[in-house]
């Protein structure tokens, strides 16, 4: 159980836990009677004044006034009107982290929300009941309007949800779980569709499944280099500590742990430095391996960086208060402004998307190195581990390893910069953050396609050589993992099946390369 207690900030681990290990959450009681205090405060503070989304029409029409009888009417209309959204449901984790993340606004006491609210929040989350949530809708400037608003809809017993992999109606779903519908009160219904939880809860998502990637294309980086007995200077400390970029340093220093732990890689003391002949001679082996080897701590490092600063961002997100208008209980005010624009997820999900792309493109190089025979000149063409011109080997994969990551080059281009105003040009300039998050997602999804795609690559060459009782035991206990997945492939067979099993591997098993909570 995690408890959210007042001050508590929630942590990648925390998502974790709750995403992941399917731990549950409670709310604290000093945290539940500051909101019911807070609810307090706004129900008599509004008595004969004109605040915003709870005595007023909303957005452009905030200039008409609504009479006391009818506000819960408005609440209701609100989120009624904005469940608009069209296109596939958002991935289910992607929709929980959401609705955590908005408890977790709500826990903070400036949103004028009855406790009723977070009872029935922690309810969805406990039970694991996955609100429809479309992925088109938001333009992510008063936050997630529209998916938010599908959220609430199910709040209120309207709607669908998913429960244990199947889809009902939310009036059904909460008879059958002896749920309580929410009575919406006073600006519930503003509150609960005005801030950035959708887009920050698809990016927290995106952050944890790109810590993963990231650690299985270092490991992957590691096993090609012992593939082709790579020399161990390119990982060294000495030579990586000389760049003051932390991520450089830390893929340096993963990398040559593994290194050191191999029974694969070279010292150039014993091969060139030791042995150099006088005159003129070839030699055989390279003396520096090409880039896509070499260089992966100066191509991963900044990867790193970006994902270590998308952790912070969105983090401070997440435990922010991204509503409007703010009920500062302390000032003895309602503050209105604008803290439900998305535009530090936005920027940070298209940043992640450009890391993970560069990524993606890291991994097909490697691809290509390790199936052409010019290049590598160790292997077989295309790996064929069967008959060379009457089986293919690993021809056919590279082709959808390409199709992938050209696609995600497409892809990270950003949505930043896509402003349209709307809403009768009252959102004038907006951040598209939710669409920037689910473009993200996608990119990072075709990321596992192309590693996957790389393993199994590599699976072939570590049997061809007849090498994997030299591997360093993180790479080696990888390679028994995997082939078990995808036996070795010698005569042709449609292998669309073994991708299939070998990508939902490297996503469901969380690796830990790189250094934690870092």
């Amino acid at each position: 159980m995690i408890s959210i207690d007042k001050g508590r900030k929630l942590s990648l681990k925390d998502f974790h836990q709750i995403l992941y290990e399917q731990k549950k959450i409670d709310f604290s009681e000093e945290i539940l009677n500051q909101v019911k205090k807070n609810y307090s405060f706004l129900e008599s503070y509004a008595a004969n004044k004109i605040i915003y989304g709870i005595n007023t029409g909303l957005g452009p029409m905030a200039q008409y006034k609504i009479d006391d009888d009818k506000s819960n009417d408005l609440q209701l209309n609100l989120i009624r009107s904005h469940a608009a959204g069209v296109g596939n449901p958002i991935d289910d984790n992607s929709v929980l982290a959401s609705i955590i993340i908005r408890a977790n606004c709500f826990c903070h006491g400036y949103s004028g929300i009855h406790p009723d609210v977070l009872r029935i929040l922690k309810d969805l989350i406990n039970n694991r009941i996955i609100p429809f949530i479309p992925e088109h809708g938001g333009v992510g400037a008063s936050g997630d309007l529209i998916q938010l608003a599908h959220m609430a809809l199910v709040l209120i017993g309207e709607g669908k949800a998913k429960y244990k992999g199947e889809w009902f109606n939310t009036d059904t779903l909460f008879k059958k779980l002896n749920i309580k519908p929410l009575e919406i009160k006073i600006r519930e219904g503003l509150a609960l569709i005005n801030g950035t939880s959708v887009m920050n809860g698809i990016g927290i998502v995106n952050l944890i499944s790109s810590v993963n990637l990231l650690n299985w294309s270092v490991l992957a980086s590691v096993m090609i280099n012992e593939i082709v007995s790579t020399f161990d200077d390119h990982c060294s400390p000495e030579l990586n500590l000389l760049k003051l970029h932390y991520g450089q340093r830390r893929i340096a220093a993963a990398m040559h742990k593994m290194f050191a732990a191999s029974k694969l890689t070279d010292n150039r003391n014993g091969s060139l430095y030791s042995n150099a002949e006088n005159g003129s001679f070839k030699i055989d082996k390279k003396v520096q391996e090409y880039y896509s080897l070499r260089c992966v701590p100066q191509v991963l490092g900044p990867v790193y960086d970006t994902i270590r600063n998308t952790a912070e961002v969105l983090l401070n997100e997440a435990n922010s208060v991204s509503d409007n208008p703010i009920i500062h209980e302390e000032s003895n005010f309602v503050y209105h402004g604008g803290n439900f624009h998305g535009d530090y997820v936005a920027f940070e999900m298209d940043k992640l998307k450009i890391a993970i792309t560069k990524l993606s493109m890291l991994a097909e190089r490697q691809l290509n190195f390790i199936l052409n025979h010019r290049l590598n000149k160790i292997l077989p063409p295309f790996i064929n581990l069967g008959t060379l011109g009457l089986n293919l080997g690993m021809q056919g994969v590279q082709f959808t390893a390409v199709s992938t990551a050209a696609e995600n080059q497409t892809l990270s281009n950003p949505m930043y910069i896509h402003s349209i105003p709307n809403n009768n040009d009252n959102q004038d300039i907006v951040s598209m953050g939710t669409n920037a998050a689910l473009i993200t997602k996608k990119v990072i999804d075709n990321g596992y396609q192309v590693i996957a795609i790389e393993f199994m690559a590599l699976l072939q060459a570590v049997d061809y050589k007849n090498i994997a009782d030299k591997l360093s035991p993180e790479t080696g206990n990888i390679y028994q993992a995997l082939r078990k997945l995808f036996p070795r492939f010698e005569d042709d067979y449609a292998i669309y099946t073994d991708i299939e099993k070998v990508i939902e591997y490297l996503k469901n098993t969380h690796i830990l390369i790189l250094p934690e909570n870092e």
